[in-house]
């Protein structure tokens, strides 16, 4: 059997920045990381597009918790002791420096996730951290005073363990024999498939909309407003990507069929639209409708909006009948599109669900219900939009239980 003060169980960014920060406050402690693959850090590879989104550039706690559907009040206070201020500081203090995007994610300067993985990597050596590979665990044992757990492989003994498996099913269901409970997962981060013949022919094409999901009725049931990307198989972007994580408990029991509005013009009314539409007609009424995009929206987009509105592209503004301009208006901010399924976030793939948040306690993120029991990152019941802040939950946890352990 081996013997080890703390073991990590998974090797992701949530295990690594846990057994580093423990491994640094405490030298003593001999500090083990159990991953299941044949690799570390696979997901921190990944991330961004290869680039790895570190964090992102919001630096007040409030506003930061914002972007968790599931563990915002959760958050709160454990942002007050370690956030993106710190994270930036962590990181280059250990020669990464990371670059702040318009869009407000971070990146490394390197744009390489591979950046991120080395100074974890030789942090970790550095420390006498021990990483073992291949440690599928099996059984997960409460003693007197320590855990007993098992793997494919081998018995470890400890009498602290830290849980960062992200979403691993076989793992949830260890920590429920412990006594928890755990939220069964739904997809949180996924991209909406639409097959629609306005939309056929631009993918690639990204603008600024206001979306909408309805219910059976046509009532709004979520909304959000960022940039809309469409796809070859229908729409992603910001905008549907916020909708699928704060939505992902609603959407699921719909078999990701439901109906979406969007409207091309964001916080423009369809009675605004039209009287803009009105006013282009008596300025215009020379120009065809369909040459010259209108409302700085896209060349291509508007022509296909023209298009799906009836009207025939040789039509002038002049010789624009009201119904034509109604139902471009309409086109324009009401648009109705039938969503058919979802399609997962890149390689990025995050769920809603995991150990149910109250029965861990935030200011060490230890269990309630299982003393020398930690969690950090996603095993929890915590996940967020995209754009750095589920690492940045990850940091956070993982340093705020090192504290705890090292104490």
């Amino acid at each position: 059997m081996k013997q080890a003060d703390v073991i990590i169980i998974g090797g992701g960014a949530a295990g690594f920045f846990t057994a580093i920060n423990a491994a640094e406050k405490n030298p003593e402690l001999k500090v083990i990381i159990l991953e299941r693959g044949k690799e570390v850090l696979t997901k921190v590879k990944v991330s961004g597009g290869g680039r790895c989104n570190v964090t992102h550039a919001e630096f007040i706690p409030k506003e930061l918790t914002q972007n968790y559907p599931r563990g915002k009040k959760e958050l709160l206070g454990p942002f007050h002791t370690f956030m993106t201020g710190d994270t930036i500081e962590w990181f280059e203090k250990r020669g990464v420096e990371l670059k702040i995007e318009e869009d407000g994610r971070m990146f490394p300067v390197s744009d390489s996730s591979q950046t991120i993985i080395d100074c974890f990597l030789s942090e970790a050596k550095r420390l006498g951290v021990e990483m073992l590979l291949n440690q599928s665990v099996k059984e997960i044992q409460k003693e007197a005073y320590n855990f007993i757990i098992n793997t494919t492989t081998d018995t470890f003994s400890a009498g602290k363990i830290v849980v960062a498996t992200g979403s691993n099913p076989k793992i949830w269901q260890l920590l429920e024999s412990l006594g928890h409970t755990v939220v069964p997962a739904v997809p949180s981060l996924f991209t909406f498939n639409i097959k629609d013949g306005r939309i056929i022919d631009l993918p690639g094409l990204s603008t600024d909309a206001s979306v909408k999901v309805l219910d059976e009725k046509g009532k709004t049931v979520l909304e959000s407003s960022s940039p809309l990307l469409i796809t070859h198989w229908g729409m992603s972007g910001p905008a549907i990507l916020k909708l699928s994580a704060w939505g992902a408990r609603v959407l699921e029991p719909l078999k990701y069929h439901f109906n979406i509005e969007v409207n091309w013009l964001n916080t423009l009314s369809e009675e605004d639209a039209l009287d803009a539409l009105k006013e282009l007609k008596s300025l215009q009424g020379k120009q065809t409708l369909f040459k010259y995009a209108q409302f700085e929206l896209p060349k291509r987009l508007w022509q296909s909006i023209v298009k799906a509105s009836g009207i025939d592209e040789r039509i002038t503004w002049a010789d624009a009948t009201r119904e034509n301009l109604q139902n471009l208006a309409n086109q324009l901010t009401a648009a109705i599109f039938e969503v058919t399924g979802k399609s997962t976030f890149k390689e990025e793939f995050v769920t809603a669900g995991g150990v149910d948040l109250k029965e861990v306690n935030f200011k060490t993120f230890e269990s309630r219900v299982c003393k020398n029991l930690f969690f950090a990152g996603e095993v929890l019941n915590i996940d967020a939009i995209t754009g750095g802040f589920n690492f940045q939950n990850a940091w956070t946890g993982g340093y705020l239980v090192a504290q705890a352990i090292t104490k």
